[in-house]
C-alpha cells in the first residue's frame, strides 16, 4: 500500500515534470520566434510603413481623404506592437526591463495608448516617437547610438579644450580687429561676445570667407589668424570627436560579443541542469516502482 502511494506520488511528480518541460520548451520556441530576424524584419517594415502614413497624414488634402484609413491602420500597427512587447515580456519576465532599449520600447508603445482627446490631444504628435523604435531593432543603429552615448564622457574633455581655444581666439580677435573703427569690424569683432559669435560662424565654415576677406582687406596678414583657427577647431576637433565615437563603438561591440557568448553558455548550462534534475526524478521514480 505504501509502495502504491509512493508510486502514485512519483507518477504525479513525473507528470508535473513533463508538463514543466513542455512549458519550458514552448517558451524556448516562443523566444526563438520573437528573437528571429524575420520577425524583427516584419516589425521594422511596419514601423517604416507607419512612419510613411504619419508623414502623409500631415498633408491636409491627403488627410481629409484617407484620414480614417490612416487612423485604423495606426491602431492596427499599435496593436501588433503591443502583442510583440507582451510576448517579449512573457518570455523574458524581469529580464525584459533590465535592457534600457526594452524600457524605451515599452514607454513608446505605452504612451501611444494614452487617449488623445480633449486636453491630451497634444499627445497625438507623440505617435511619431514609434519611428524611433528603429533604433532598438536595427543593430547597426543601436550600435551607433550606444557608441555616441559611451563617448559622451570623453567628449567633455574635447569640448573643454575647444572652449579654451575658442575663448583665447575670441579675446585675440577682439584685440586685433575690434579696435578698427570700421562699422563691419565693430559688428563682427567689437566685443568679446561679437567675436565669439563670428568665430563660431567661421568654425562651422558657414560663409567664413565673407568674414575673412573683409578683415584681410584691412589686415592683410589676418589669414595667419583664420587658417590656424579653422584647422584647429573645424578639422582637428572634428576628427577627435569621430575618433572617440569609433573607439566607443569598438569597445561596445567587443563587450556585446563577450556578453552574448556568456549568455549562450549560461543558457546551455541551465538547460543541462534542468535535464539532469529531470533525469534524477525519473531514476528515483524507477527505483520506487521497481525496487
Amino acid at each position: 500500500m505504501g509502495q502504491t502511494s509512493a508510486a502514485q506520488v512519483s507518477a504525479e511528480q513525473i507528470v508535473i515534470l513533463l508538463w514543466e518541460e513542455d512549458v519550458q520548451l514552448g517558451k524556448y520556441h516562443l523566444k526563438k520566434f520573437v528573437e528571429d530576424s524575420r520577425f524583427s524584419g516584419v516589425i521594422i517594415g511596419l514601423i517604416c510603413i507607419n512612419a510613411i502614413t504619419l508623414g502623409l497624414d500631415t498633408y491636409p488634402e491627403i488627410s481629409s481623404q484617407y484620414g480614417t484609413i490612416f487612423e485604423l491602420f495606426d491602431k492596427a500597427i499599435l496593436l501588433v506592437f503591443t502583442v510583440e512587447l507582451t510576448l517579449k515580456i512573457f518570455v523574458s519576465k524581469k529580464d525584459f526591463f533590465k535592457d534600457p532599449w526594452n524600457v524605451f520600447d515599452f514607454l513608446v508603445v505605452t504612451i501611444s495608448w494614452v487617449p488623445t482627446t480633449g486636453a491630451l490631444s497634444v499627445l497625438r504628435v507623440l505617435r511619431v516617437l514609434r519611428v524611433m523604435r528603429l533604433l532598438s531593432l536595427v543593430p547597426e543603429m543601436k550600435r551607433v547610438l550606444n557608441g555616441l552615448v559611451s563617448a559622451l564622457p570623453g567628449m567633455g574633455s574635447v569640448i573643454g579644450v575647444l572652449m579654451l581655444v575658442f575663448y583665447i581666439c575670441s579675446v585675440l580677435a577682439t584685440k586685433l580687429f575690434g579696435s578698427n573703427p570700421d562699422p563691419l569690424m565693430q559688428q563682427m569683432f567689437g566685443s568679446l561676445g561679437s567675436s565669439a559669435f563670428t568665430l563660431f560662424q567661421v568654425m562651422t565654415l558657414d560663409s567664413w570667407a565673407e568674414i575673412a576677406r573683409p578683415t584681410m582687406a584691412l589686415y592683410p596678414m589676418a589669414w595667419l589668424f583664420f587658417i590656424p583657427f579653422i584647422v584647429a577647431t573645424s578639422f582637428a576637433v572634428l576628427n577627435l570627436f569621430i575618433g572617440l565615437i569609433v573607439d566607443a563603438m569598438s569597445r561596445n561591440t567587443n563587450h556585446e560579443n563577450e556578453a552574448d557568448r556568456e549568455t549562450e553558455s549560461d543558457q546551455l548550462l541551465k538547460r543541462l541542469r534542468d535535464v539532469e534534475s529531470k533525469l534524477d526524478g525519473l531514476i528515483e521514480y524507477n527505483r520506487q516502482k521497481y525496487p
